[in-house]
């Protein structure tokens, strides 16, 4: 985190972006395009095109900087997690340049490869949702939560 005012507002700025705008709206295009049952054209449709604006502020940003907020910070390392260059087989940041820069030098850092490797080895297990799957980590509501807390004898706190 940088020492100066004006370097840490920079930071947590980029950081509440990534956390209001592109982590949410990632996420749903994730679930919509990947996970949901049914697929819904409109709901991909929507994501997708928010997903590209969002991209689109990122390439003004990085247009003449090299990470987001001077060097290198969290504001990258959130911000990065959520960018895919390749999606379901499209080039995604072919019309970002700047941001396939930053995507690419951010990538290429030994931390965030040793990371990457340990996401690609969890994922060798994983299979497809079936429908049980579907309802445990999607049908959650705030009653279906409380009534399992109470069947463990556990609460959360999340």
């Amino acid at each position: 985190m940088p020492r100066d005012v004006r370097g840490k507002y920079e930071v947590l700025q980029w950081l509440a972006w990534q956390v209001a705008n592109l982590g949410p709206v990632a996420g749903q295009l994730n679930h919509f395009a990947n996970y949901a049952a049914d697929k819904i054209p409109y709901a991909i449709d929507r994501f997708t095109n928010e997903m590209n604006r969002l991209l689109g502020v990122l390439e003004r940003r990085l247009t003449d900087r090299p990470y987001l907020a001077g060097e290198y910070s969290i504001a990258d390392m959130a911000t990065w997690s959520w960018v895919f260059p390749e999606y379901q087989g499209r080039k995604v940041l072919a019309d970002f340049p700047h941001v396939a820069r930053w995507w690419d030098t951010i990538a290429s850092r030994p931390a965030v490869q040793k990371g990457r490797a340990v996401g690609e080895e969890l994922r060798r297990g994983a299979t497809t949702l079936d429908d049980e799957a579907r309802r445990v980590l999607f049908g959650q509501t705030a009653a279906s939560v409380t009534k399992a807390e109470s069947e463990r004898g556990t609460r959360t706190t999340s």
